[in-house]
């Protein structure tokens, strides 16, 4: 369990260093340039990400279930996931509605990820695991608001609803594919059982 919490840390923390520490990120792109706070930043998430994977397939082996979630959320959970990969979709996309009225709907999809999954999972890794992201993207939307309203970043502005439709297409095809095979060839679970 410690790799996995050690893995949060560093992933979350450096994601979060122009939230809580501007002047951190600050001082090193202005004493090295961009691309060393880009470097640094790259290099502490794929660490982090590293020992999230490690550390969760450890912990899964090791540590107990906090609660058992009855079988209806499961359903609740993949309609939560189909939108969660909708907005993923949306936020790689130019503007259509769904980017404007959601205004960082890489955010809102790891939201509803993680709340996805805390409905289904109730082992201790997983319930650590989502939580802390869930927690996360909460911050993450708060700091972005506080962004928008210093004039930091500006608000997405619509271009067209054919982003949308691309948006739901990609997103559908996503979500079939992470149901379908995705999940199990990385996580080692099936979402559903299919056959």
């Amino acid at each position: 369990m410690a790799l996995l919490v050690l893995g949060i840390v560093i992933f979350m923390g450096i994601h979060l260093v122009r939230s809580f520490a501007p002047g951190v990120r600050a001082a090193v792109i202005e004493r090295s340039g961009i691309g060393t706070w880009h470097a640094i930043h790259a290099i502490a998430a794929v660490v982090g990400l590293g020992l999230i994977a490690v550390g969760f397939d450890q912990a899964r082996a090791t540590t107990g279930v906090l609660y058992t979630p009855p079988v209806f959320l499961s359903h609740i959970a993949l309609t939560l996931m189909l939108i969660a990969c909708i907005s993923l979709a949306a936020a790689f996309l130019p503007p259509g509605k769904i980017r404007v009225v959601t205004k960082h709907p890489a955010i809102l999809a790891i939201k509803i990820w993680a709340l996805a999954h805390l409905l289904a999972n109730g082992e201790t890794p997983s319930v650590l695991l989502f939580g802390a992201f869930l927690a996360w993207g909460v911050i993450l939307r708060i700091s972005m608001k506080k962004r928008w309203r210093a004039g930091e970043i500006s608000y997405p502005t619509f271009v067209s609803y054919r982003y949308d439709v691309g948006a739901i297409l990609i997103g559908a095809a996503l979500f079939v594919a992470i149901v379908w095979k995705l999940h199990e060839l990385v996580i080692g679970v099936a979402p559903i059982a299919i056959g």
